[in-house]
């Protein structure tokens, strides 16, 4: 009898191996998007040397592959039309159905903060509370990558909500916002389905998005691909992580390893620390090139009503790492500047009367503080704001102290570590083409991002198999305005991405005029979206329409002037603002820049002024923020541009 069990057990193994559902990528699920008119593939794993079928409903044919040793397959199917709901049927022995599939045009949405930026989450764009109540569109699907890194190239993709989504005013909010415009856009514009892969991770550099095999190529990067490829396992990295922190922390913070931190405690009297006001950035408050370790405190009443209830601490996104008291116990802690903190604070820990707020930031580069609306929200959506004076003081400065280490296991700026296990993945479902939003962290390497970028295409063209349509964003304005003409690294690296349009199937989507001197993420995501949806609507569906600004072509000096010619001039070149055309700026043999004068003469702008005689170049809109206001009858601003070849900022 005990053998027959055994038996017994043993067969329904081998029949539940047998006729196991195949397994497939997190890209293959229900409501996913499949690019029309294309022989889209599928992929997934079965039993070894099993045969796979795959039937389709819009024409009732069936594929089929055998899986190989290892138990995987692939196979394309032939798409139609755009249209749908569909199913997809597969089947190793047992069925799984793909419902509500649809056809039509699929793009890849990838960069940095601004491509991650969502509609509400951390961004709030402009009028997010409308745009997401809006956002019901059932031909709109949705698939959200996750941040994940590998020194190797992966196979396996992570993803968001376990695969598509349907548009809609529950799953919209932390998707990307200029994916979702670009994709509204089209949808509407071309009446098609569309599917957005939104692959993007804030705060990345642009080598981050690399192969290893293609960015070896360059020297700057020959031997750190090789130092990546070497590096041991994630585990292995965290445990060093952990113990090099851990002796830092000891060194620089007292008390703050043994559990007891001496700067949160509500009895440390910090009537000698020196003040700084918040929202803001300590770089712009006295701490220039500050990286390291800074503690903030401040006091906040809270009423009598909310003693007992629980509490949102919401402090926006923080640059870079933090912990966060309330009333000396930890209540938060998250590593990421573009992620969002809205701590909840139980409501035992909630009581009348005086609350002290303690806040530990670690800053391992760049800029340090809180940028964004700080505020508690009670449970019945009461506010009290937290925006003001706090006070700080610094307990590390790195020069003194060294860089705060970094966690390595999980860094996204790896080169090619966002490539490995974000991009390669995904390799070769069918898609139309990409968009791309990314460049601030590579501004002050603007000469080299005239090679990286390119190298981006070129990867993933090749990976696809196809040269599809890359349509990516100019840097907006940012950082204070400059009163007088300057050399800027920004203006170099949005010259090195206006190159890139040499790179054939391009088009650059030009928002200088929509950036904000004190935010780097731009809220205006609509006109990104849109202005890069007319480059496709232009260029990839055929539509004739105006889709770019003016660019500047030549140049010809007359005497004490320069005249200048453009491209993409449709209905005239104009002052945006009816006013005097400003951002133009001109130089003689001294390569001195002065203010100019400028005046439109048909299609041609003549450039001059009483300072330069001798006039030898022109430069636009050349500054991290400038102030110009040239566009074409289109209403689409002119791409900022020098006349010179001049040595740069980055120039290294």
């Amino acid at each position: 009898m005990r053998n027959k069990c055994i038996l017994f057990a043993a067969l329904l193994m081998l029949s539940g191996t047998i006729s196991a559902k195949v397994v497939l990528p997190p890209m293959f699920s229900d409501n996913m998007v499949l690019q029309q008119q294309a022989d889209a593939p599928i992929w997934g794993e079965a039993k070894p040397m099993k045969t796979v079928k795959v039937t389709t409903s819009w024409d009732g044919k069936t594929y089929e592959t055998q899986a190989d040793k290892e138990g995987k397959w692939k196979l394309s199917v032939r798409t139609p039309e755009a249209g749908g709901p569909y199913e997809l049927t597969l089947t190793d022995g047992q069925k799984l159905v793909l419902k509500n599939v649809m056809i039509g045009e699929v793009w890849i949405c990838s960069g940095q903060s601004n491509m991650e930026m969502p509609l509400e989450g951390w961004g709030k764009i402009m009028n997010y509370k409308k745009e997401v109540s809006a956002a019901d569109h059932p031909n709109i699907r949705l698939l959200h990558v996750e941040h994940v890194t590998s020194t190797q190239p992966e196979s396996d993709i992570k993803v968001r909500d376990n695969g598509w989504q349907v548009c809609s005013p529950q799953t919209i909010p932390n998707f990307s916002a200029t994916a979702y415009f670009f994709g509204r856009e089209i949808s509407e514009k071309q009446n098609v389905p569309v599917g957005l892969i939104h692959t993007s991770w804030g705060g990345t550099n642009v080598e981050s998005w690399i192969s290893g095999k293609v960015l070896q190529e360059m020297p700057d990067f020959s031997n750190v691909v090789e130092e990546v490829r070497a590096m041991p396992d994630k585990t292995a990295m965290k445990a060093e992580y952990l113990k090099t922190l851990e002796a830092w922390n000891n060194r620089v913070d007292e008390g703050f390893a043994a559990g007891k931190p001496v700067r949160a405690e509500v009895s440390l009297d910090d009537s000698n620390w020196a003040k700084m006001k918040f929202p803001g950035m300590v770089e712009e408050q006295g701490l220039n090139g500050f990286d390291g370790l800074i503690w903030l405190r401040r006091t906040v009443d809270i009423p009598a009503s909310w003693a007992g209830k629980k509490v949102q601490l919401i402090l926006g996104t923080i640059d870079d790492n933090d912990i966060t008291y309330w009333n000396g116990q930890e209540v938060g802690r998250t590593t990421g500047y573009t992620i969002q903190r809205n701590y909840t604070v139980p409501g035992k820990l909630v009581k009348a009367g005086q609350l002290s707020l303690a806040i530990r930031i670690v800053d391992t580069g760049g800029g340090c503080g809180m940028p964004n609306d700080l505020y508690l929200r009670s449970a019945n959506g009461e506010q009290i704001s937290l925006a003001g004076e706090w006070k700080y003081q610094v307990a590390a400065d790195a020069r003194k102290e060294g860089m705060p280490p970094k966690d390595m296991s999980e860094n996204p700026n790896l080169p090619t570590s966002l490539y490995n296990a974000m991009i390669h993945p995904l390799v070769p479902y069918g898609i139309r083409g990409a968009i791309w939003y990314q460049g601030e962290n590579n501004a002050s390497r603007a000469y080299q991002y005239r090679e990286l970028f390119p190298l981006v295409i070129e990867n993933w063209r090749k990976d696809w198999g196809k040269d599809f349509p890359f349509y990516f964003v100019q840097l907006a304005n940012f950082k204070p305005v400059s009163p007088e003409p300057v050399d800027s690294d920004w203006a170099e690296l949005r010259e090195a991405q206006t190159r890139t349009l040499s790179v054939a199937n391009t088009g650059m989507a030009v928002i200088i005029d929509k950036g904000e001197a004190n935010d780097i993420h731009p809220k205006d995501k609509q006109a990104v979206g849109h202005r890069l949806a007319l480059i496709a609507r232009a260029k990839t569906y055929g539509e004739q329409i105006p889709y770019s600004g003016p660019m500047y072509h030549s140049y010809e000096v007359d005497g004490d002037k320069i005249i200048l010619s453009f491209d993409h001039t449709e209905g005239g070149l104009k002052s945006g603002d009816g006013k005097a055309l400003q951002g133009f700026s001109i130089a003689g043999r001294d390569h001195k820049f002065h203010w100019a004068k400028a005046e439109i003469q048909g299609d041609k702008i003549v450039v001059s002024s009483p300072e330069v005689l001798y006039p030898v170049a022109v430069r636009y809109g050349w500054s991290d923020n400038p102030v110009c206001n040239l566009y074409n009858g289109a209403g689409l601003p002119a791409s900022p541009f020098r006349t010179d070849d001049w040595k740069g900022v980055t120039q290294k």
